[in-house]
């Protein structure tokens, strides 16, 4: 069964800058590791998208079309279709004075967050600090060797992955998810040990908005998204009673 616009995939990617063949991202945790990008805290595994979801840039989503579970394809992206052109407007002098009320020392190669967007210094110099605000690939040519792993056909498990892409937590397991589908309305109740871990719920909160529109927007059977909250009363575990 070939891919289609819409459906609910899982791939394997890896993306590199064309001009150095430089890796910049990928899912494979052994090129991670060779490419000196490896990060601790992430899971290297084939990730679920939506085609046509903007998961992924346009570019990608067009070039998988037709493609079958176990095809492998190698993607060209020029900047205007990747990260955009580099805007020299988005190179900011700030003074000094705003990083040392934040407490910050500010220094070239530093990453930096303000008014919504993300920055680089390339400069500090006196009393002004140079930062970069365009995006870290805008104007270079890219190249993404793309690997279709499965093609996800089940309801629950189409609801699942977009929990999987949108809510990362290693603490809550996803299979334990209970979905209910009843005259369009889609009830999901998450793993319980979200419920009893401040940030995790906090973060669930978060990414609901974005997994209720890849829901209804993607899967027809689907109208109305509610997300279901079960409190229920821990019984005291031996242990417990004993350190009391």
């Amino acid at each position: 069964m070939a891919v289609k616009d819409g459906d609910f995939v899982r791939v394997n990617f890896t993306g590199k800058i064309k001009e150095n063949d430089e890796v910049f991202d990928t899912t494979y945790e052994e090129i991670a590791h060779e490419a000196d990008i490896f990060e601790e805290n992430k899971t290297y595994k084939p990730i679920p998208i939506v085609v046509g979801g903007n998961h992924l840039l346009p570019a990608i989503d067009e070039a998988i079309i037709d493609l079958d579970a176990g095809d492998s394809k190698t993607v060209e992206v020029d900047s205007d279709n990747g990260f955009g052109p580099r805007d020299p407007k988005a190179i900011q002098l700030i003074p000094m004075k705003e990083f040392k009320k934040q407490g910050m020392t500010p220094y070239p190669g530093m990453r930096i967050s303000a008014e919504g967007g993300e920055g680089r210094i390339l400069t500090v110099n006196g009393g002004r600090v140079k930062v970069d605000f365009n995006h870290p690939l805008a104007g270079k040519d890219l190249i993404y060797e793309v690997e279709i792993t499965e093609i996800i056909d089940d309801i629950d498990d189409k609801i699942k992955s977009m929990i999987e892409l949108h809510y990362s937590n290693p603490n809550v397991d996803i299979e334990n998810t209970i979905i209910e589908i009843d005259d369009g309305v889609a009830s999901i109740q998450l793993d319980e040990i979200a419920k009893f871990d401040q940030q995790s719920y906090m973060d669930v909160t978060f990414a609901r908005f974005k997994i209720a529109k890849d829901i209804w927007e993607n899967i027809e059977e689907v109208n109305k998204v509610n997300f279901v909250d079960s409190f229920e009363k821990r019984e005291e575990s031996e242990d417990e009673e004993d350190e009391e």
